[in-house]
């Protein structure tokens, strides 16, 4: 069954959802068993309670009361509280502790199985439902492992015992005070199914309303450059309209089972005063008797009206529950290897033969039949916008699966290899460089945090950032802010390409990661660079040909295909693109100058 059609039928506790948790359960057992003792206990002292109040009443009204008899009743009732305190806070500490590591084990659990997919996937869903995940469907989740179950043990526990009490009073009194009670079933598990659907929508539009904030945020600068802010603010307005919409919907459930439980119960309280006066009357029960029935009878109507909040809180967890799963249920295209095999990639080299490669949901493929290969040395990769030089990085780093036979890295197919092995040859600096909310050092150490700071300083450097680095109040340890959003775009890329330099490994791809730089501060760093690509496999990917004439090899691609390689002069005699592009850019130049 689908999710959408669980979400219709109601059916969220199937077991592919309830395993999710099942271990959990397992793992914590001990700590459950335990808590719901103290739970049970609460209970069994608060149905002796009413037991006292009979024995009391009873002699009050045979004449047989006295001091020490009320006294003694009226000890035993304190004991029990001081009782039900006492184990009122254990299973409080147990069973809600319990649901808390359960939402920790789920959060990491998500965030470890993130890691694991593929950018197709992240292609697929926002960070904004990620995040609400994460977040408000955890909550819920929660929720219903924590006082959902503690309320639904104890309603029944409470409902079972009550009920046995009265039964041993009066049975047919019994009989009479339950009769409303199957209406109340009915009615929750008809409302219960619109809940499901209703609650899905809410968390569907808060995902929505999370992704809508965080775009927003991450480009205020860009939004206010448009003069955008308050289309941006009607347009949020709308969508927290729409969650209030759903939310108001859900209330209207919520607004029915509380109330109708607590009709029924007060139902029952009327039958029970209308018949169990009668029979103390007749002297069939003794006003003790009576006073006791009406102590288990209020005790069954907080079982009665939890009903409702219990249902709320199951059904909006297992909402969540399903939602989750759902993540869960993705897996990554690339295959990985596991493999205790030792592979050393010193000498770096890569070879791909007949490379195809399409998006997904794309006809037109992005790499067509593209056969290289890429040995120690500066190559370089050119070609226009659309050409296929990113996808081709992608597909270098692993980002993208491919079949077998097609990528080899150091003469071994890379599908026979671990993912983390192929990565871990690599040191790639990305078209948009990521910088991280925190300091520079640490931006800088970020795939390798415990080098020093001799290390990071050398690499700088080598980066051109090293001086740019020092003229901020704190150094290396001034923080950069969301995104960077202290540094200019030639920062962020100069600070990316440090990182790259500092892993040290033997293959290194600049996927146009110095293009906010001009000319001339582009050269200077692809010779500063130089020392620390010896002996490996530089991919230099760039717009301009300019940084590109010293390579040992040029590749020029377009339309995804591999149209020409060799060393600039050859090029510039063989292949008019190539001429093309040098003689604009050359003439482009010269203008500036």
């Amino acid at each position: 069954m689908t999710d959408k059609s669980a979400i219709k039928s109601g059916r969220f506790f199937s077991a592919k959802n309830l395993f999710l948790v099942i271990p959990v359960f397992r793992r914590h057992r001990l700590r459950l068993i335990l808590g719901v003792i103290a739970l049970l206990g609460v209970d069994s002292f608060q149905l002796l309670t009413p037991r006292f109040i009979k024995r009391a009443v009873d002699a009050l009204e045979d004449g047989t009361a006295s001091g020490a008899i009320l006294i003694q009743c009226a000890g035993y009732i304190l004991l029990l509280a001081v009782g039900i305190a006492c184990c009122r806070f254990v299973w409080r500490y147990l069973i809600i502790g319990f649901s808390r590591l359960l939402e920790r084990d789920l959060r990491d659990r998500l965030v470890a199985h993130l890691l694991t997919l593929d950018r197709r996937f992240f292609q697929r869903h926002t960070t904004g439902e990620l995040m609400a995940l994460s977040s408000n469907d955890l909550a819920a989740v929660q929720l219903a492992t924590g006082m959902g179950m503690v309320a639904a043990v104890d309603a029944l526990v409470m409902t079972l015992a009550a009920l046995g009490c009265m039964a041993y009073i009066n049975p047919t009194l019994t009989v009479i005070a339950v009769a409303p009670m199957p209406v109340l079933a009915i009615t929750t598990r008809m409302l219960s199914a619109r809940l499901h659907k209703r609650f899905n929508k809410v968390q569907e539009q808060f995902a929505a309303m999370t992704e809508f904030a965080r775009s927003t945020i991450s480009s205020i600068h860009l939004l206010k450059a448009y003069t955008q802010e308050q289309s941006q603010v009607e347009q949020y307005g709308r969508m927290g309209k729409v969650y209030v919409h759903h939310n108001l919907k859900v209330a209207i459930i919520q607004g029915l089972l509380f109330p109708f439980s607590s009709l029924i119960g007060n139902c029952s309280l009327l039958l029970v005063l209308f018949f169990g006066g009668r029979l103390t009357v007749l002297g069939t029960i003794t006003i003790g008797d009576f006073v006791a029935f009406m102590s288990y009878l209020f005790m069954l109507t907080w079982p009665m009206m939890a009903i409702g909040w219990v249902t709320n809180l199951f059904q909006r967890g297992a909402t969540s529950l399903a939602r989750i799963n759902r993540i869960f249920s993705e897996e990554s295209e690339l295959r990985d290897v596991v493999s205790e095999e030792s592979f050393p990639l010193q000498s770096g080299g890569m070879e791909v033969k007949k490379l195809s490669f399409a998006y997904p949901g794309q006809t037109t493929p992005a790499l067509d039949g593209v056969t290289v290969s890429f040995t120690q040395g500066v190559v370089g990769v050119i070609g226009k916008t659309g050409s296929g030089k990113t996808t081709l990085c992608h597909i270098l780093t692993r980002l993208y699966p491919v079949a077998d036979g097609v990528f080899f890295l150091g003469g071994r197919d890379v599908n026979t290899l671990p993912l983390a092995t192929v990565r871990n040859a690599i040191a790639y600096v990305p078209q948009e460089a990521t910088i991280f909310s925190e300091t520079i050092q640490a931006n800088i150490a970020l795939g390798k945090i415990d080098a020093g700071m001799e290390e990071i300083e050398k690499v700088a450097r080598a980066a051109s950032i090293h001086d740019e680095i020092i003229s901020f109040a704190d150094g290396y340890q001034s923080r950069v802010g969301e995104k960077g959003v202290k540094l200019s775009g030639g920062q962020k890329q100069r600070i990316a390409l440090a990182r790259a330099l500092l892993l040290d490994r033997p293959i290194v791809i600049i996927d146009d990661g110095l293009s906010a730089v001009d000319t001339e501060t582009e050269h200077v760093i692809l010779q500063q660079i130089a020392p620390y690509l010896k002996g490996k496999t530089c991919i230099v990917i760039s717009h301009r040909i300019a940084p590109l004439v010293e390579a040992e090899q040029i590749l020029v691609m377009d339309n995804g295909k591999m149209v020409a390689q060799g060393d600039h002069q050859s090029l510039l005699e063989s292949n008019a693109f190539y001429a093309t592009i040098y003689s604009h850019q050359t003439e482009s130049l010269l203008g500036e100058g």
